[in-house]
């Protein structure tokens, strides 16, 4: 170990720097002057090579033997100790400047209320803050907040960054809703009023929808789309009488829109407390519980469109557009889910039913 650390325009002269060019004036050995200090050689070599720190006992030797205070030699060693950590620091941000270039920092900036800048390390220290962690390298552990099928891997690291990041925006805005204790039969109990709402606006349902979920002890978050994260929902459990529901407002058609819900309420139904899932367009982020996976698509197919009614529809891909307004009616949900269900089963072409399949505009500023 050298007693002189720097890094770009930082140094750190280890208090043996100095002892090292004070033996050198004394034109003496190392062993004479650690016999004159009443050491052992051992112990200054360490020393003067930046091995070993000054104790209270070796600055009071030095301070008696040199004519100096013990103060000085503490600070020598109080300012190393302080340039190493700035040291340290300064390499830790830019090892982190690596993943603030792959995260969309404007995002945060609009959404969130980050202060604006152009500088690398600010926005470490931002973005550090907000997502509540101590170095942003934590984002790529395989445990920070959620487990993906595979591991990461060169061409996903982008999208496992960015995922986290939108889940744990979803988790930091949640903490502004006021939610009673979760209770699963009043969700229950609601989701057909949740079910009656496909056939309404969003400005008419959405303030609803999150006065029933707080209710129900579900913090409901509806969140922009995070460049690169491919989340399309989330659900994270806060404790055990409290869960956020995080959807992106991304691409929202109707049938979309409604599928995702009832698939990640169906999660909260689920009551995996220690599990986090995400909905993710993401192969490589596809949640690790396939059967719990494939329950949430059951119950979102099923509770949309009840498996009798859609057998004893029996579309075909002749079934014209009227036909289908005409069982949604029935049925009490909006037509461009039905479209969207045959889209998915391959009874239609994806390029039939435009008319049908309402999108949905959302504008979200969580930052205002």
């Amino acid at each position: 170990m050298s007693n002189v650390n720097e890094y770009n325009d930082i140094m750190a002269f280890h208090p043996g720097y100095y002892i090292a060019d004070i033996i050198e004036d004394m034109e003496i050995s190392q062993a004479e002057f650690a016999t004159r200090m009443g050491t052992t050689t051992k112990t200054l070599s360490k020393l003067v090579n930046g091995q070993a720190n000054i104790s209270n006992d070796l600055a009071k030797k030095l301070s008696v033997m040199l004519g100096t205070s013990v103060d000085v030699w503490q600070n020598l060693q109080n300012t190393y100790d302080q340039k190493l950590m700035e040291i340290q620091q300064a390499k830790d941000f830019d090892e982190q400047t690596e993943i603030v270039k792959q995260i969309d920092y404007k995002y945060f900036v609009e959404v969130v209320g980050l202060p604006s800048t152009r500088e690398l390390k600010e926005k470490v220290a931002n973005l550090c803050k907000f997502f509540k962690v101590s170095d942003l390298r934590i984002m790529l552990q395989p445990d920070f907040l959620v487990n993906f099928r595979t591991g990461i891997s060169t061409t996903s690291e982008k999208n496992i960054i960015n995922s986290r990041a939108w889940i744990q925006t979803a988790m930091n805005l949640s903490k502004d809703i006021e939610t009673k204790s979760f209770d699963a039969d009043r969700l229950k109990s609601r989701l057909p009023e949740l079910r009656s709402m496909t056939i309404q606006k969003p400005e008419e349902f959405l303030p609803k929808m999150r006065e029933i979920f707080a209710e129900c002890g579900v913090a409901f978050v509806l969140l922009p789309h995070l460049k690169n994260a491919g989340v399309n929902g989330a659900v994270k459990w806060l404790s055990e009488d409290r869960v956020v529901l995080a959807m992106n407002n991304r691409g929202l058609n109707a049938d979309k829109f409604w599928f995702s819900l009832f698939h990640e309420i169906r999660h909260v139904l689920q009551q995996k407390i220690k599990t986090v899932f995400i909905s993710s367009s993401v192969e490589e982020m596809t949640d690790i519980n396939n059967a719990l996976e494939q329950d949430a698509d059951n119950f979102a197919n099923n509770y949309l469109i009840p498996p009798a009614a859609f057998k004893k529809f029996a579309p075909t891909r002749f079934t014209s557009d009227n036909e289908i307004v005409k069982f949604a009616k029935s049925i009490g949900i909006h037509p461009g889910i039905v479209a969207g269900r045959l889209q998915h089963e391959g009874i239609i072409p994806q390029n039939r039913c435009s008319k049908l399949k309402e999108k949905y505009v959302i504008e979200i500023n969580h930052s205002a």
